[in-house]
């Protein structure tokens, strides 16, 4: 099978080493890749936003499955394009993507699919914003409704702040914001490999958002994440199948756009049950790491399945744990500083049971040097979340950028939450 992958981010390195341990696997290329992907497969120039392009490159290539990493090739319509190519692709067209494209929308969805979720107000205008603020009350959650990279979403309990977010998101072009009823409990994420009619639940993972230690600072596209989830109810993947994904794939179907590809189901297990925060219509960065490292299921083979409308009944799961801690640039994520040098990432891969995934990364001269906010994560596997914690730690001791942070409390909450005592501000 030759399979075309886009994107060139910390979740695509994942998904193309994913995708290289499949039999099936004749043949890999990825566009525009990453130095680590290069080593995987065969890194190609391609605007992955330009949907004729794609589909031009995936005809002339002959390759029999594409795959779409980002979130802002789907919402374009590149999947569209693919298809009408008569190419199998791995990703939903660009109106089910608007699952992910428009917070309004998905909101819109869930309320005619009957899912669970935070009540919500959708805002054009400044006083519209501070109305839903006062409706609702602290903690706030104001969410630009648009696409904004993990990082459109403020929660606080600074009514100040609250509206500063909202004004900026609103001064964007056709600004619309999402301002919602503030969900308590730990958050989960949850992927659904969909093939247009049926729904088949990956193992459950948590990632935690905000910049450090405790939960403090901005938050960002994800500093860590870990798989399974010993303290989540053991019902969860069925519960989110049958009051989630199924009734949103349904509904997407019933209007003619079918879903098939991720959906990727951002969860809160809240006092009042189960809610959904958000929809994605990709695998999540970073707990993508973390969910495919213990995916035994050969993934070329999964994705090609789901993208002919033919999806398995099961899928098979190495009992160890994962854990992935990320290392951010200097400055991240307000302004991270780029082009500094990299070393020790040879000592890292040499930690038993460990892989180095790369994000934002580059070569020049010949010298790995830093190239994006998330540079790059450490992926830790064990008999268990603390096995596969250490690990994960061990490696990242190694690796050496000037300026950079890393989190390092990713999974140290995990008995607390085992025992019941999850806090207000998880993940």
């Amino acid at each position: 099978m030759k399979i075309l992958l886009l994107g060139s981010g910390g979740r695509e390195h994942a998904i193309a080493r994913a995708l290289s341990q499949d039999p099936e696997l004749s043949e890999l290329l990825i566009a525009p890749g990453n130095p680590a992907t290069a080593a995987l497969g065969t890194n190609i120039e391609l605007d992955i936003l330009d949907p004729e392009a794609v589909a031009a490159v995936a005809q002339r290539e002959q390759v029999d499955l594409v795959v779409v990493g980002p979130e802002a090739p789907l919402v374009a319509g590149v999947a569209d394009a693919v298809r009408e190519a008569g190419i199998a692709v791995f990703g939903p067209g660009g109106q089910a993507a608007q699952l992910e494209g428009s917070k309004a929308f998905a909101k819109e969805v869930m309320q005619l699919a009957g899912v669970p979720t935070a009540e919500a107000r959708v805002c054009t205008t400044l006083d519209e914003a501070a109305a839903a603020l006062d409706e609702f009350g602290a903690p706030h959650v104001v969410k630009d409704d648009g696409l904004a990279g993990g990082k459109g979403v403020v929660v606080t309990s600074d009514r100040a702040e609250a509206l500063a977010h909202a004004e900026a998101c609103l001064a964007k072009p056709d600004g619309q914001i999402v301002i919602e009823d503030y969900l308590d409990g730990p958050e989960v994420s949850l992927f659904c490999v969909c093939d247009g009619v049926n729904v088949l639940p990956l193992e459950p993972a948590q990632d935690f958002k905000r910049a450090y230690d405790g939960d403090e600072g901005l938050n960002t596209g994800g500093m860590g994440a870990y798989s399974p989830l010993p303290w989540a109810p053991a019902d969860l993947s069925k519960e989110v199948v049958e009051t989630v994904a199924r009734p949103v794939v349904d509904e997407m179907a019933r209007r003619g756009t079918p879903f098939i590809g991720l959906l990727y189901c951002g969860l809160a297990l809240t006092s009042r049950g189960l809610r959904v925060v958000e929809f994605n219509v990709r695998f999540g960065d970073p707990e993508t790491q973390s969910v495919l490292a213990r995916l035994r299921t050969p993934l070329a083979q999964l994705l090609y399945a789901a993208a002919i409308g033919e999806l398995p009944d099961q899928l098979e799961w190495s009992d160890e744990a994962a854990v992935t801690v990320v290392l951010a640039a200097s400055g991240y994520p307000a302004s991270p500083k780029l082009g500094d040098p990299i070393t020790g990432l040879d000592e890292a891969e040499q930690v038993e049971g460990a892989h180095v995934i790369h994000a934002g990364t580059a070569l020049k001269d010949g010298e790995l040097v830093s190239a994006g906010g998330r540079v790059l994560a450490t992926v830790g596997l064990g008999k268990d979340i603390d096995a596969a914690r250490a690990r994960a730690y061990e490696a990242m001791s190694h690796i050496k950028l000037d300026g950079s942070h890393h989190r390092s409390d990713i999974a140290a909450n995990v008995a607390r939450l085992q025992a019941g005592q999850a806090d207000q501000q998880t993940g």
